[in-house]
């Protein structure tokens, strides 16, 4: 549709976008279903009567927090059947995406891994409220709940999250010094120097999906991450390299095996060190890790 073309719903629609796939994502931790979400978004807002609202941003998320919500119901009952641990799909974002403290954190591979502990409604509520600044009243209409009830809904998820995800907010100097030492480790089995840039109760979480060889529980422990990492490199028929990329505003490494993607590792960085490695390397989650998402909180 050419730009002239473009009547008032389309226009609107367009202006939110990157928003509304920002919302999906956060919710359903899917960049593909996110965009299923943001299509039935479409097919239901060309149905509205723009004359009747009066708000168009808060009517667009509330569309899409509903579909999203229907969507995820769905999909944590495909979840509880899939082989390994399960982690969001991760998306490549500009390198100035890790400068937006608030952006690069709510949508981080860490948090996004606690939003799957919470509830469908506590995880919307607590995307909406959190990272979206969306008020309680809007938050109701939904979710389909009183905004009293909202609130204690509110309440509990931030209190289960703030319990789980990291306390310091990393500097960007500190990221990169962490994520360069990590590579440099990694690329020559370095088992040393990968000691003193792994924090002691590192955790590693990796997803093949059944598809890709990796760990079926988490690994705890900066000896068995090692054993982890260098026994897989030992085991690649091939030539591995390794590329530094921020992926959900955060610090990582693109693994490539004879020019082709094989995986992405994103990091958690504490105090100058790494706590926690997101290893996705189920191929079904890579397609976007090439070309940049746009992500954005308003």
């Amino acid at each position: 549709m050419s730009e002239h073309a473009a009547d008032p719903a389309t226009e609107a629609f367009v202006a939110h976008r990157n928003l509304l796939f920002t919302v999906a994502y956060e919710i359903l931790g899917s960049a593909a279903d996110a965009e299923d979400v943001l299509q039935e978004t479409w097919l239901r807002w060309v149905k509205v009567d723009l004359d009747q609202i009066r708000d168009q941003r808060a009517y667009l998320i509330r569309i899409t927090t509903r579909q999203s919500l229907n969507r995820l119901r769905t999909l944590q009952r495909r979840r509880e059947a899939y082989v390994g641990p399960w982690l969001p799909e991760p998306l490549l974002t500009a390198p100035d995406t890790a400068d937006d403290v608030e952006l690069a954190e709510s949508v981080s591979m860490a948090l996004m891994l606690v939003l799957e502990t919470l509830t469908p409604t506590e995880r919307a509520v607590f995307v909406l409220h959190e990272a979206f600044d969306v008020g309680y009243d809007e938050i109701a209409e939904a979710v389909d709940k009183s905004p009293a009830a909202v609130r204690q809904i509110a309440h509990r998820a931030r209190r289960h999250v703030d319990a789980r995800r990291p306390r310091k907010v990393v500097s960007a100097g500190e990221r990169r010094a962490a994520l360069e030492a990590f590579q440099r480790a990694v690329e020559t089995s370095d088992l040393q120097a990968l000691l003193g840039v792994l924090a002691p109760e590192v955790v590693v979480v990796s997803d093949g999906g059944g598809r890709k060889l990796a760990a079926l529980q988490p690994v705890v422990g900066a000896d068995k991450a090692i054993r982890l990492f260098v026994g897989s490199m030992q085991k690649v028929g091939g030539t591995l390299t390794t590329e530094p990329v921020v992926v959900n505003g955060n610090p990582a490494l693109l693994f490539r095996l004879d020019g082709e993607v094989d995986g992405v590792a994103a990091l958690r960085i504490e105090d100058a060190r790494v706590t926690g490695i997101y290893y996705v390397r189920n191929p079904e989650k890579l397609s976007r890790i090439e070309s940049e998402t746009a992500l954005t909180l308003r």
